[in-house]
C-alpha cells in the first residue's frame, strides 16, 4: 500500500535534511508561458482594447464584439445578489462586516509634531486613487476572494476599485457579483490572464490604468503581475497554499486530520504538516486521515498532496516545535493546545495564527475577519497578510521654521560639502542668517 503521509522524528540524525527536503518548492519558471505572457503584454500595451477583446474571445470564447459587452453594470450585481438564496446572501453579508471591522483598525492616519524650534515634521496618509482587483474564474469561483482584496481597499479610501474577473462561455458566477456588490467594488470586466493585467496595468481607451493590482490567478496571471511591476504595485505573488499544526496530542485526531484536508484539497502542489510531541497522537492523526479520506470529494487531490509535501513530525516537545515552526515561517499556523498563547508568545515567523483547538484555518479563509491573502515560501519572514496599509501610502511632511533653519542649515551643509555637492551646501546655507 503507498504512502498516506510521511512520518519524520526530529531527533534523527537526518532531521535537518529530511526537512529541508520536505519543504524545497522551486516555482519553474515555464518558458514558454514567460513567451506567451510578454506577447501579451506588449500586444494590450500598443492595441488596447482591440487586444484586450480578441484575448477574450480566443482563451475564454466569449461571443463579445466589443468590449461594451464585457463590463457589468452595478446592476448585474445587485440582480445577482438578490438572486442568491437567503442563506447566501446573510452569509456573504455576515463575513464582509467582520472583514470590514477587523480592516477598520489597521487605517492608519495623517500625523505630525512640532520641535521646540517650531519645525514641523510628519506623514501625511493617502489612499490610493484606483486599484484593480483580480479574482480568478472559470473551473472555481471564490467570492471570500473579493471580499478580502476589496473590503481593505475600501477601508482605506481607495477612489476607485475595478473588478476583473473572467468567465470561460460566458458563465458568470453569481456569488462572486454579489460579493462585488456587498464589496462596493466601482467596475467589473469579465476577462481574464495576462491580458487583464496588462489592460490593468497600462490602461485601454476602456478599462483605466490602476496604481496597485491584488489577487490570486494562475502560472499566467502570476507571471504577468511578476512582468508588471514596477509599473504598478501587485500584491504578492503566491506559492502554494501551507498549513503547519502545532498540536499538544490533546485535540481530537479527527478534527486535525481534517484541518490537514482543508489545505491539501487546495491543489496538488499544497502543503499539510503535523509537529506535535505525542507519538500516539501520530498514530491516531494517520489513522484519521486512511478513515476520513475516502470520504473526500477532492480526495485524489489531497492524497497527491500529502503523499508528496505533508508530514506528521514528532518533536521533543512544543518548545522545539515553535523553533521548527520559525524555521518554516509558514503561511497558516494553527496551534492547537490547551494553553495557545504560551507557545504564540514564542514565533516570530508565519502568516496567520490560529489559537486553540476551535480556531481551525477554514474560519480564516471566510469569515473571522483577517484577511486571508497571506504569504507563502517562507515569505512570512519578511511580509505580511494583505491589509488596508497595503492601499495607503505614505508622504513625509517637512516643515522647516526660519528657527530650524538655522541648525538644519550648519548641518546639512557640512554633509553636503563632506560628499562634494556645493549646490546642496548652498541651497541650506542661503537660508542662514548672515
Amino acid at each position: 500500500m503507498k504512502m498516506l503521509i510521511r512520518k519524520l522524528d526530529s531527533t534523527a540524525a537526518d532531521f535537518s535534511v529530511q526537512l529541508k527536503h520536505l519543504l524545497a518548492y522551486e516555482e519553474a519558471q515555464d518558458d514558454a508561458i514567460e513567451a506567451t505572457v510578454a506577447k501579451i503584454l506588449a500586444d494590450v500595451k500598443q492595441r488596447g482594447d482591440a487586444a484586450v477583446l480578441e484575448y477574450t474571445q480566443r482563451f475564454d470564447r466569449s461571443r463579445a464584439t466589443d468590449m461594451s459587452a464585457l463590463e457589468l453594470s452595478r446592476a448585474e450585481m445587485k440582480a445577482a445578489f438578490d438572486s442568491l438564496p437567503a442563506d447566501q446572501r446573510e452569509a456573504l453579508q455576515a463575513a464582509a462586516q467582520r472583514v470590514r471591522s477587523y480592516h477598520e483598525k489597521q487605517r492608519a492616519e495623517t500625523w505630525t509634531y512640532t520641535e521646540a524650534d517650531g519645525t514641523v515634521l510628519g506623514q501625511k496618509i493617502t489612499p490610493l486613487d484606483r486599484v484593480g482587483i483580480y479574482v480568478p474564474g472559470g473551473k472555481a469561483a471564490y467570492p471570500s476572494s473579493v471580499l478580502m482584496n476589496a473590503m481593505p481597499a475600501k477601508v482605506a479610501g481607495v477612489g476607485e476599485i475595478i473588478m476583473v474577473v473572467p468567465t470561460p462561455d460566458g458563465v458568470k458566477n453569481a456569488m462572486v457579483l454579489a460579493a462585488a456588490h456587498i464589496a462596493g467594488v466601482d467596475r467589473v470586466f469579465t476577462i481574464g490572464g495576462a491580458q487583464a493585467v496588462a489592460a490593468l496595468a497600462y490602461g485601454t481607451a476602456t478599462i483605466p490604468a490602476v496604481d496597485k493590482i491584488v489577487g490570486p490567478g494562475n502560472a499566467y496571471v502570476a507571471a504577468a503581475k511578476r512582468r508588471v511591476f514596477g509599473i504598478v504595485g501587485i500584491d504578492m505573488i503566491a506559492g502554494p497554499s501551507e498549513i503547519l499544526i502545532l498540536c499538544d496530542g490533546k485535540t481530537d485526531p479527527d478534527w486535525i486530520a481534517m484541518d490537514l484536508f482543508s489545505q491539501a484539497e487546495h491543489d496538488e502542489l499544497a502543503q499539510a504538516i503535523l509537529l506535535t510531541p505525542d507519538a500516539a497522537f501520530i498514530n491516531a492523526v494517520e489513522a484519521s486521515i486512511a478513515s476520513q479520506l475516502p470520504t473526500m470529494p477532492r480526495a485524489n487531490v489531497i492524497r497527491v498532496s500529502l503523499a508528496n509535501r505533508g508530514a506528521l513530525i514528532k518533536v521533543r516537545d512544543m518548545e522545539e516545535a515553535c523553533s521548527i515552526a520559525n524555521d518554516i515561517a509558514a503561511e497558516h499556523l494553527e496551534i492547537s493546545a490547551e494553553n495557545p498563547q504560551q507557545y504564540a508568545d514564542q514565533i516570530r515567523h508565519a502568516g496567520a495564527l490560529f489559537l486553540g483547538p476551535h480556531s481551525s484555518e477554514s474560519l480564516g479563509d471566510y469569515c473571522a475577519g483577517p484577511n486571508h491573502v497571506l504569504p507563502t515560501m517562507r515569505t512570512a519572514r519578511f511580509s505580511s497578510p494583505l491589509g488596508v496599509y497595503d492601499f495607503q501610502k505614505r508622504s513625509s511632511i517637512i516643515q522647516v521654521s526660519q528657527a530650524g533653519a538655522q541648525t538644519l542649515g550648519k548641518i546639512a551643509s557640512t554633509l553636503a560639502h563632506g560628499e562634494g555637492l556645493q549646490a546642496h551646501a548652498q541651497s541650506a546655507e542661503y537660508r542662514l542668517k548672515k
